[in-house]
């Protein structure tokens, strides 16, 4: 199998931030958020929040959006055209997506890819996680929860993701279209 990163990997862009912003168009009454969401943001960036605890209380915005199925359909719509050429022309049923973006928002576009899918755990309705952002070494531990598996080639654009990286035969990283391999370094330290 193939694995992949979403955001900035195959889709230009971050889903969502892309999607808040697409719903702050549409549902204008989401703003009442944004205050706290800054002082969000704020503990999240001097590190006194989590960063799972951080996009539960940035994903409250859900709550004022009447029907958030009719919303994400509506998103792909327009924003299924960032999916990136050259994971189109490559993509096969075996493929992984596994990203910290939410699993509700992800999944149509998945399916529709006909990729499987990991992803973070989020109530579509309150915002709220369940367990971790699959995010870091996260990914890997929802990974083997899920089954497992060989992965021959794990395609990302952070080195947020060396955790998963470590577990294909070859790592890919992507910078804008560009794909590159990388070496990773084994721990020498034993």
């Amino acid at each position: 199998m193939k694995a992949y990163d979403f955001d900035q990997t195959i889709y230009n862009g971050d889903s969502t931030r892309d999607f808040y912003f697409y719903c702050l168009k549409k549902y204008p009454q989401i703003m009442k958020y944004l205050p706290m969401t800054l002082i969000h943001a704020i503990k999240f960036g001097v590190g006194i929040m989590s960063k799972t605890k951080f996009k539960e209380k940035f994903y409250i915005f859900l709550k004022s959006v009447p029907d958030i199925d009719l919303a994400v359909e509506d998103f792909w719509k327009s924003h299924e055209k960032n999916i990136k050429e050259w994971y189109i022309a490559q993509k096969s049923e075996e493929d992984l997506i596994i990203s910290a973006s939410p699993e509700f928002l992800l999944k149509p576009i998945c399916e529709k890819l006909g990729a499987k899918l990991i992803a973070s755990r989020v109530d579509k309705f309150t915002g709220k996680t369940d367990g971790e952002n699959c995010w870091g070494e996260e990914k890997v531990r929802r990974f083997h929860e899920a089954g497992g598996g060989k992965i021959e080639e794990f395609y990302s654009d952070s080195l947020s993701d060396t955790p998963m990286a470590y577990l294909a035969e070859k790592a890919i990283l992507v910078k804008g279209n560009k794909l590159e391999e990388f070496r990773l370094k084994q721990d020498s330290a034993k």
